[in-house]
């Protein structure tokens, strides 16, 4: 574990307590956070935050949250819930923040495995899920809210407003003023700072612990690399129980003491990402994808001009575009055409995304298909990947400047060792390795081997610039049954670069050829088939018509075109999909809440299509139970076609 010599840097401010209150004396008119509310932006400074903080740690401390207890946090990205985590930690406490779309009955084995005495929510809708699961959580004391919208008729006395709990802690902090300063300097950083729930892709969720040196670590690591600093903004939007908006929206913006800034909700993400303009942003694969969507089907709708200008300046910027970003030499012609196209195209398409003054942007939590990175990095974003797990902090590998590639998911991170196991596993340890899972050391033991190093799951290897390239889960890396390699993640990724498909499940394993489950993008498909007057009354009936079929299969043959070229995966061509006639749903166990596949799961709820995929069948049928946000469960069926697509010869090279 880490000495208190790796914190000489932080002269003494080794907890995120005493970073805050380090900044609250230090910067204390800078702006911290800010929320829009009411489409009206609301700011705090850092020593807003800071006195906010003193009174909830104190009115926490005034209903009797001790040393080393745990409290659950869960609802959208609030400036309050984000200074609780602050709170908790103050008095020892750990945060542990929940996935605020979960049902109460997903949160109920978290809240019971974690113990928790002290539930900090949203608002109403939160606050019903606790009420509805109460009775199963016995150590459940107090339910502290932040919304008091349709609040007023609750009357149990263990449900309090949030302002009347600052309240309650002003007045203890004045009665008691050393208590919480004394409780600050009992905090060390090798206490656990906060416990994130893994997404159970392969059984219960675990908690891990993660210490203050661990994230302050990963977060100095980052803020060196991209050379961050306090006048940045960051919208933080991603849910708070991810490992992703810890670091970025939590950790990097105590050491750094860049500003936070909370949405109104999600549906309005897009426009206060253009109102705020970041200068740091971060989001999974799946949101850039969307982007991309978007502006495509926007450039659908425009007229013949403008979409021969965007495509022809679009293969300007796929030229030139990501040297020019890098600094490379670039020629002099194609220089002027980039400005051009940046005065015309890429700078007002920045705008339309809110990108303009984005210093750089990351993405993680899954692999990002190369034409998608590329073309982020082709119209000036200087986007990069980084790679992690929740047991590290999300913090292995970065991308520094000048060092970006699109295959790679960058060089080690400063203070990280990297070592490849014989069977491919990439092994890592540095300090931002978690303590340990919650009372779990079967588990703990089972990840971390003797020399110290975190087992990851992931099959990659180091190139010759040792960067980092992640080919697949390890577990998910299998064999077709002529020997070569079936990597499912990075075809799927292929898949998911156009604009049409959301989401693919591809499978191969010891089988003599690769078959795959697509999603539609009901929105980019049903703009498409509009425009083309092809009428259709929902996802399903969109989803089986002919011509929506035939727009796959396109793709899909494109996707057959590219993987024939690289050697490794080029036997992984698709002979045969189908679309499926329903959305993969976390409400239906099909994803994890982090929206990434539950890929057994979903080979034994979809058997019957997958055999019908490998029997030759032309069309299956399927009835499958769906569950509805109200709580109501209904089934839809459809009578699947099964599509043959186009492969191509795979030329062997001659050793």
């Amino acid at each position: 574990m880490p000495t208190q010599a790796n914190f000489a840097s932080l002269d003494g401010l080794h907890t995120f307590p005493r970073l805050l209150f380090h900044h609250a004396k230090t910067r204390p008119t800078a702006p911290a956070m800010r929320e829009k509310d009411l489409g009206i932006w609301q700011t705090w400074s850092w020593a807003d935050v800071a006195e906010r903080v003193r009174a909830l740690a104190c009115g926490l401390a005034a209903l009797g949250f001790k040393r080393g207890d745990n409290l659950a946090i869960i609802g959208d990205n609030r400036p309050h819930l984000y200074m609780m985590m602050t709170a908790a930690q103050c008095l020892g406490g750990v945060p542990v923040p929940l996935y605020q779309d979960a049902v109460a009955n997903e949160m109920l084995f978290v809240l019971q495995d974690a113990g928790v005495r002290f539930v900090v929510v949203e608002d109403q809708e939160q606050v019903d899920k606790m009420l509805e699961i109460k009775e199963q959580l016995p150590t459940l004391e107090h339910v502290v809210y932040d919304d008091p919208r349709g609040m007023r008729h609750y009357s149990q006395t263990f449900l309090h407003d949030i302002h009347e709990l600052m309240e309650m802690g002003r007045i203890h902090d004045r009665n008691h003023s050393d208590y919480l300063n004394a409780e600050i300097e009992q905090g060390h950083y090798d206490d656990v700072s906060v416990m994130l729930y893994t997404s159970g892709t392969t059984g219960k969720p675990k908690g891990v612990c993660q210490t203050h040196a661990a994230f302050i670590a990963a977060a100095q690591g980052g803020v060196q690399v991209d050379k961050m600093d306090g006048n940045g903004d960051i919208l933080s939007y991603l849910p708070m129980a991810w490992v992703g908006d810890h670091l970025f929206s939590f950790a990097q913006a105590l050491v750094a003491g860049f500003t936070i800034n909370c949405p109104e909700s999600g549906e309005t993400v897009m426009n206060d990402l253009r109102e705020i303009g970041p200068t740091y942003y971060f989001a999974p694969p799946r949101v850039f994808e969307s982007l991309l969507t978007s502006v495509m089907i926007r450039m659908e709708d425009a007229g013949q001009f403008k979409q021969k200008m965007f495509h022809y300046f679009m293969d300007v910027a796929k030229r030139c575009g990501g040297d020019i970003l890098d600094g490379k030499p670039v020629s002099g012609s194609d220089r002027l055409l980039y400005a051009l196209g940046n005065l015309c195209i890429y700078g007002p398409l920045r705008n339309v995304l809110g990108m303009s003054r984005i210093r750089v942007a990351y993405t993680a939590g899954a692999a990002i298909g190369p034409e998608l990175f590329r073309f982020y990095r082709s119209i000036g974003i200087n986007l990069k990947q980084l790679y992690g797990q929740t047991e590290t902090c999300a913090y292995v590998c970065l991308q520094p400047d000048g060092q970006v590639k699109s295959d790679t998911v960058g060089a080690p991170a400063p203070g990280v060792e990297i070592k490849i196991a014989d069977n491919g596993e990439v092994l890592v340890k540095g300090a931002m390795v978690l303590k340990g899972y919650y009372k779990r050391p079967d588990a703990t033991a089972e990840s971390i081997n003797a020399e110290g190093y975190f087992m990851t799951g992931d099959a990659g290897f180091l190139d010759a610039d040792g960067h980092l390239k992640i080919i697949d889960r390890a577990k998910d890396v299998g064999k077709l049954s002529n020997g070569a390699m079936f990597a499912p993640n990075y075809i799927e990724n292929k898949l998911k670069f156009f604009q049409h498909i959301k989401e693919a499940v591809c499978f191969g394993h010891e089988r003599d050829m690769v078959c795959a489950f697509i999603n539609i993008d009901v929105g980019a498909v049903g703009n498409w088939a509009e425009r083309r007057g092809i009428a259709y009354s929902g996802y399903t009936d969109l989803a089986g018509k002919p011509e929506v079929l035939e727009l796959i299969r396109e793709c899909v043959e494109k996707v057959n075109a590219d993987l024939v070229h690289d050697g490794m995966v080029a036997d992984s061509q698709i002979h045969r999909f189908l679309v499926l006639h329903k959305e993969l749903d976390p409400d239906d166990d099909e994803l994890t809440r982090t929206r990434k596949v539950r890929r057994n799961f979903v080979a034994e709820k979809y058997k019957v299509l997958i055999d019908a995929l490998y029997e030759g069948k032309a069309n299956q049928f399927i009835e499958t139970e769906v569950k509805f946000e109200d709580g109501r469960r209904g089934k839809v069926s459809a009578d699947l076609k099964i599509v043959d697509a186009k492969t191509f010869p795979v030329v062997k090279k001659v050793a």
